[in-house]
């Protein structure tokens, strides 16, 4: 069986493609232990450390672009999570999941504010002096 889903932190946009295997976990067609940098990496394994036994079981293909490398990790750990539940159909994978971090299930839905005219960011303004 099967099982495609996405995950979305900023501009980064994850596509996760959950499978039967002996597990594989590929990011872009890399393996992830080739992920740099570390921290980047351990995100995105988190959903196996949080569940153990999982990972065997499975094969996890990830496609992801845009954003940074911190956004991505983020969405690659929610596509890997919502995969990894609807693929096995676990209620208390999902429950363990969503006890641990929200975020895992749920894409994190904030944007940077756009800059505006008058100052040098979206809420900040210039100094003005009288004297």
């Amino acid at each position: 069986m099967v099982t495609n889903t996405s995950g979305k932190k900023k501009t980064a946009i994850a596509r996760a493609t959950v499978s039967d295997g002996e597990g594989r976990v590929r990011i872009n067609s890399k393996p992830v232990e080739l992920v740099e940098p570390e921290m980047a990496r351990l995100k995105m394994l988190e959903p196996f450390r949080i569940v153990d036994g999982v990972r065997d079981d499975v094969d996890v293909d990830v496609s992801v672009q845009g954003g940074g490398f911190a956004g991505q990790a983020d969405a690659v750990r929610t596509a890997i999570a919502r995969g990894i539940v609807q693929h096995s159909g676990d209620a208390e994978l999902r429950d363990a999941y969503r006890e641990f971090d929200r975020s895992l299930l749920v894409n994190d839905v904030r944007q940077s504010e756009p800059k505006k005219w008058g100052g040098p960011g979206a809420r900040a303004r210039y100094q003005k002096s009288y004297r």
